[in-house]
């Protein structure tokens, strides 16, 4: 296969049944697609989920690597292709067409640096629901999308770490700094991808925020003041998340 034009990174760690939701996802992987896998030197049966009929990766490398964002940073070193999409164990492509569309846009003529588009996820009431993307411009507040919903140019993140001191952020700083390298942006009205539940993010959802408001201080140079307002203001929508799932869900979500 010649130079591919979009390269799909799957990191994992023990998670054999999130490797097969995502594989599945794939499908009949088309021309112009490779797929890349970072195993965090898994001790059980996950690199199982690859046997049988289904795509296989073009690259695979399991070993430690102090978590996801270690993960991402090695296989994005291998990766060849001219866009690059982040899809995690457990996070799937929203449909079998998918990968078609979304090669056909990286292909494009005027085909924009980075390119998002709405996921899908559990929002805690138990239900799959659409959760639209911001506009990059609120990048302010936190991710315009999940990272399964967006594409980057893979010369656009030439230098960037995602594995760079923060261990639940590390996506936040990327595409923050990729955000200020280009105007060419573009979201898209598309459903891309179903978000895995129960990641790190969820789990350490606090200090997320806490890594949050130092990248809006670092990289955004916001004052403490108005990253710390902010910050309540996720705080305020995690406890709505929690306690009252529906009437968040109501706000923030759609059905898809």
């Amino acid at each position: 296969m010649g130079t591919p034009a979009l390269s799909i990174i799957t990191v994992v760690r023990q998670d054999r049944a999130g490797l097969a939701a995502t594989r599945a996802s794939l499908g009949t992987m088309p021309t112009g697609v490779e797929w890349l896998v970072a195993d965090g030197g898994s001790t059980d049966d996950t690199l199982a989920a690859l046997n049988g009929p289904g795509p296989q990766p073009d690259w695979l490398d399991s070993r430690a690597d102090g978590g996801p964002f270690g993960g991402m940073d090695r296989a994005l070193a291998q990766a060849r292709g001219e866009f690059v999409l982040f899809l995690n164990a457990g996070d799937r492509l929203a449909d079998p067409t998918m990968l078609s569309t979304l090669l056909a846009l990286t292909q494009a003529r005027d085909a924009a640096d980075l390119i998002y588009g709405d996921a899908a996820e559990d929002p805690g009431d138990g239900l799959i629901r659409r959760k639209p993307a911001r506009h990059w411009r609120w990048a302010f507040y936190g991710m315009p999308a999940h990272h399964c919903a967006i594409l980057y140019r893979r010369q656009l993140l030439a230098g960037l770490r995602f594995h760079c001191g923060y261990r639940i952020a590390g996506d936040y700083a990327v595409t923050v700094q990729a955000l200020a390298r280009t105007t060419a942006i573009c979201r898209i009205p598309l459903l891309i991808a179903c978000f895995a539940p129960g990641g790190l993010s969820r789990r350490q959802a606090a200090r997320g925020r806490d890594e949050q408001h130092h990248i809006r201080m670092y990289y955004l140079k916001l004052s403490p003041s108005l990253s710390l307002a902010l910050k309540l203001l996720q705080s305020v929508a995690a406890i709505l998340r929690k306690y009252i799932p529906k009437t968040y869900a109501l706000m923030r979500f759609r059905r898809h």
